[in-house]
């Protein structure tokens, strides 16, 4: 660290002591000089931090110690092909009537259904007749992840697609194909988990929605991490969660909330692990650490349901 001058207590360069500086390394948080500023895509680093950016870039690492995607877009294209795939399918079998989406989408509780209508089973059998929609609390476990790639309404899966489109690369590019692939899915279950505690117990709760709110959440992190402009993704994040919440019916709030909440714990363990060669155990046992809260989330909120 730098010491003030003593002749008028300023911070000075760390390179150059004589040398007032107010501007700081947006990597390190070292003051510099004009001499010592570096250009970065936020902000300005040191000569040190720069040479370091270097040696990770050659490495094909990112600047959060992932490997480097040769092509960002890859895996979003993955993620949304599965997405599309699903809701073809399930839009052609009958949409909300589909045997598909009674068996992919989120149900805390089991229903019956007969002739149109629902009844609450007895057990695992329905004893006034019709077909079982097991749900999570009945053993369909598989719903805490299909959920997450199950939609109805165009609209809902166009917003989804546009937002994890947008946003989906970017993140890969920060954190590596690897790492993003651990924000979306601790998100979405993270997600999946707050709807057994908080939401509806009956009824089927669908979409990526908390998946792409857990991204943005973590693009939100990031960018405070580098102490970038975070009015962007701020406003981007405030508006699909209220406008989401007060301009459509039936949202789920449950879903979007657990998604924010994981995504951000899961990309703070990621943008915060102390730089070094131990830096990727950190984010790992961090990442398990986060991945063990939601699984024990959803042991609970089962539990909790199945009384």
């Amino acid at each position: 660290m730098s010491q003030p001058t003593p002749e008028t207590g300023e911070p000075t360069c760390y390179r150059h002591p004589d040398r007032e500086s107010h501007i700081r390394c947006q990597r390190c948080d070292r003051p510099i000089c004009p001499d010592c500023m570096r250009d970065a895509a936020v902000g300005f680093h040191c000569v040190e931090c720069v040479k370091a950016g270097a040696k990770e870039t050659r490495s094909g690492r990112t600047a959060y110690g992932g490997l480097r995607s040769t092509d960002n877009t890859a895996t979003t294209i993955g993620l949304i092909a599965v997405n599309v795939g699903v809701w073809i399918a399930t839009f052609a079998s009958g949409g909300f009537s589909s045997r598909i989406f009674a068996f992919l989408a989120l149900q805390p509780k089991g229903l019956c259904e007969r002739s149109g209508g629902y009844y609450e089973p007895d057990g695992l059998s329905c004893t006034f007749g019709g077909v079982l929609l097991p749900g999570v609390s009945d053993g369909a476990y598989w719903q805490l992840v299909t959920s997450m790639f199950t939609h109805v309404e165009i609209w809902h899966i166009a917003f989804n697609v546009m937002a994890l489109w947008v946003f989906g690369p970017q993140v890969e590019s920060l954190v590596g194909r690897a790492r993003f692939l651990a924000l979306y899915f601790l998100s979405g279950l993270a997600a999946s988990a707050t709807v057994l505690w908080l939401g509806p117990e009956f009824g089927g709760t669908h979409g990526a929605s908390g998946a792409v709110f857990g991204l943005l959440a973590a693009r939100l992190v990031v960018a405070l991490k580098a102490r970038g402009d975070v009015t962007g993704i701020a406003a981007w994040l405030g508006f699909s969660f209220v406008g989401t919440w007060l301009l459509i019916d039936n949202v789920s709030w449950q879903g979007h909330l657990g998604g924010t909440l994981g995504g951000a714990a899961a990309a703070a363990v990621i943008a915060y692990a102390p730089v070094g060669p131990k830096r990727t155990s950190y984010q790992v046992v961090g990442l398990l650490a986060v991945a063990v809260l939601v699984l024990l989330a959803i042991v609970t909120g089962t539990l909790r349901l199945a009384d």
